[in-house]
Formats: C-alpha cells, sequence, structure tokens
C-alpha cells in the first residue's frame, strides 16, 4: 500500500511537516510495512516558506528588514534547492501581526521590508519569487516596496514621498531610471485569492481598510490617493490597469506586482500544488491524505485540502482529511473530492491546550491510526 500525506499546517501548532509527520506515525502503528510519503503543503499564506523550502531541501535565510512601522524586524524567507528560486510571505516583513493593535493605521505602515527582501535574494543570485502576500498591514499600493527595488517615487519637490499611505498623497511622478537593473530578469508568482480591484467599494481601502484601523474618512482619502497612483503608474507602465482583479490585494500591493515587475497571480494552493510537483507523488497512491486546522465552508473555496483531493482524484485515489475542528458546514467538502474527514480531538479541552504541539501531534497521530485500523479491518472483512 502507497499512502501520501499532504496536510496544511495547524497554524499556531504544528507546520506541515510536522502535522504529516505526526500522521505517518499513526498510519505506521497499523501497516508498517506500507509506503507513507509525507510531502509539504501550503496555500500561500502563513507557512508558505517553512513547508516550501525544508520540503523541498532549500535553506532559509533570516535578514533584517524596515518593518511596517519603519523600525527593524527580522525577516525569513527561503531559497529553494538551485539557489534560483525565493520564497517569501509578505507578511513576515509588513504583516499586520507585527502592528501591535493600538498601533495600526495604515496611514503609517509600509512595504519598503519587502522590496528589501526581493533586493537581497537576487543579490544572492535568485531571479524566480514565489510570494504570499497575505496578512499585510499596509494600504500603500506597494509603494514602498517599489522605493526599496529603485524606483522614484517623488513629490512635486522632486524628494521621495513619504512612507505608508499618507505618502501617496503627495506624489507627483513615478521615474524607474534607478531600479534595480536584475529585477528585469526577475519572475514574481504571486499567491492571492481574492479578487478585489485597487479601487472602488470593492477596492483595498474599502474592504481591507478597517482591519488595519482605518476610519471612514482615512478610506475616502486612500482611495482616492490609489486613484491617484495608478494613474501615475500608467504613465511608466503599460501594465498598469487598477481593474484587474487582484490589484487591490494586501493594500494595492497585487497592483504594484503587475504594474512594475514580470508577476502574475494565481490561487496559492495552484503555485504550491505545482512547485512541489505533488501530483507526481501521488499517481499510484492507494490513500491520499490531507488536512488543516479547521475544515469548513470555506476549505471548498480552493483551500488547500480540497486541492490536494482534485489532484488525487484525477488519478483514483482516495482521500482522507483529518482536522483540529470540523464545522457542521464543512460536510460540503465531500463533494469536492475529500471521501471522509475526522477531527481529531478526543476529550474536551481548552483551545490553548488542543493547540499545544505535542498534544496536537499525538491526537494527529492517534486518529489517524484508527482510520486505518478501520481500513485493515475493512480489507480483512471484503
Amino acid at each position: 500500500m502507497k499512502i501520501v500525506i499532504a496536510t496544511d499546517s495547524l497554524k499556531g501548532s504544528l507546520s506541515s511537516l510536522e502535522a504529516g509527520n505526526a500522521i505517518r506515525r499513526g498510519v505506521r502503528n497499523v501497516y508498517p510495512r506500507s509506503e507513507v510519503l509525507v510531502r509539504p503543503l501550503a496555500d500561500g499564506g502563513e507557512g508558505t516558506v517553512e513547508a516550501l523550502t525544508i520540503g523541498m531541501g532549500g535553506t532559509l535565510h533570516t535578514i533584517s528588514v524596515t518593518g511596517p512601522l519603519g523600525s527593524p524586524v527580522d525577516c525569513t524567507y527561503g531559497i529553494l534547492e538551485g539557489d534560483t528560486t525565493a520564497v517569501l510571505e509578505m507578511s513576515a516583513a509588513a504583516g499586520i501581526t507585527l502592528v501591535p493593535e493600538a498601533s495600526r493605521n495604515p496611514l503609517f505602515t509600509t512595504t519598503y521590508g519587502v522590496g528589501e527582501v526581493i533586493c537581497d535574494a537576487i543579490r544572492k543570485g535568485c531571479r524566480s519569487f514565489i510570494v504570499g502576500i497575505g496578512g499585510s498591514a499596509t494600504n500603500d499600493g506597494g509603494a514602498g516596496m517599489l522605493q526599496a527595488l529603485g524606483y522614484d517615487l517623488l513629490d512635486a519637490a522632486g524628494q521621495p514621498i513619504a512612507a505608508g499611505a499618507v505618502g501617496l498623497k503627495d506624489l507627483a511622478s513615478i521615474s524607474a531610471a534607478h531600479v534595480l537593473p536584475e529585477l528585469a530578469d526577475c519572475n514574481f508568482r504571486i499567491a492571492c485569492d481574492v479578487k478585489n480591484p485597487l479601487c472602488g467599494p470593492e477596492g483595498c481601502s474599502a474592504v481591507y481598510g478597517p482591519q488595519k484601523g482605518a476610519t471612514p474618512e482615512m478610506i475616502t482619502e486612500m482611495d482616492a490617493w490609489l486613484a491617484r497612483y495608478a494613474e501615475l503608474a500608467g504613465s511608466v507602465s503599460e501594465k498598469a490597469d487598477a481593474a484587474i482583479p487582484g490589484t487591490g490585494a494586501a493594500g494595492g500591493m497585487g497592483f504594484a506586482f503587475l504594474s512594475f515587475t514580470n508577476a502574475v497571480l494565481e490561487p496559492g494552493i495552484q503555485i504550491v500544488l505545482e512547485e512541489t510537483h505533488l501530483e507526481d507523488w501521488l499517481r499510484d497512491a492507494d490513500f491520499v491524505i490531507t488536512g488543516e486546522g479547521r475544515l469548513d465552508e470555506q476549505t471548498a473555496m480552493g483551500k488547500a485540502p480540497v486541492g490536494v483531493a482534485a489532484l488525487a482524484k484525477k488519478h483514483g485515489c482516495r482521500v482522507i482529511a483529518f482536522a483540529g475542528c470540523v464545522t457542521p458546514e464543512a460536510g460540503i467538502c465531500n463533494q469536492y473530492g475529500i471521501d471522509a474527514f475526522f477531527p481529531i480531538l478526543r476529550s474536551a479541552m481548552s483551545l490553548q491546550e488542543a493547540m499545544d504541539p505535542e498534544t496536537a501531534a499525538d491526537n494527529l497521530s492517534a486518529a489517524a491510526e484508527q482510520v486505518f485500523r478501520l481500513i485493515h479491518s475493512a480489507e480483512e472483512v471484503f
């Protein structure tokens, strides 16, 4: 029997590979001689750097960059085996979790550190990039990142604009005269699972601004500044189009990547599945095991487990999913290739107890063991 395990991380508890190895222990208690393979999985959000880099034999690099509030933060990104592809999460340099709740104000948070990470990877020889842009604290349209890459975003006096969305208020011109030359040779796959345009009632300011600390007045101002920014971008890049779905992702970071770099926006799970070549591993598998921390109706909307299930079903594999929490609406996942799913909790406990890494690993192993004991018993009967 061949079993392939590709599960997303249990956020705040176990990484993708830790969860996979816990499941493997449970399976091997029943089928000690079976081929049980653990593959990395992520959906482009938190955990993508670790899952892809460690799971594919790459190396992690930690550097100090400009954080969202302007003070230094340590940011870890990965370089995959072969030393030409970098994997980074925007949130590690400009994420909302880096900003205390009382200090959240998108007028002053910057994406400059994201550009610094890209520059560091370029200096180390990378020309291909996988970038997750979820969880941002910013609404600067990616202006800070562009400045770090060498773009001149200037006010009417010819001076660099200030950091944060407020800087766009004074933006008068954009120039590519001093851009890092190597940027032209770089390609970016941007993990983006939202369809918001840059501006308007469905734009980044209106939809995501409030969770970043924006007031109604700020939203109106930032939306107008971003519209003006998009107009100016059009004078530098023919690719600039604020109406493209996804340009509003991460406070306009989607717009910056599409307009000023060689980038494509793709569903995060699609990028990860392709980069890890998961399909090659499961072509002849008998069972594929996947999962995540919470299995619900959102799982069926393109999250990691259903992405794995879709690939598995192409090859006739049976698919089992495990989750820390399963909601009543999770039944829809059965319509998307997951044959059966199971919550892993064995007794009543607090969320803190359930998320303890040792407890979570034990629960995963125990759940997997019992499911495969049932499978083994059924084989004997039939």
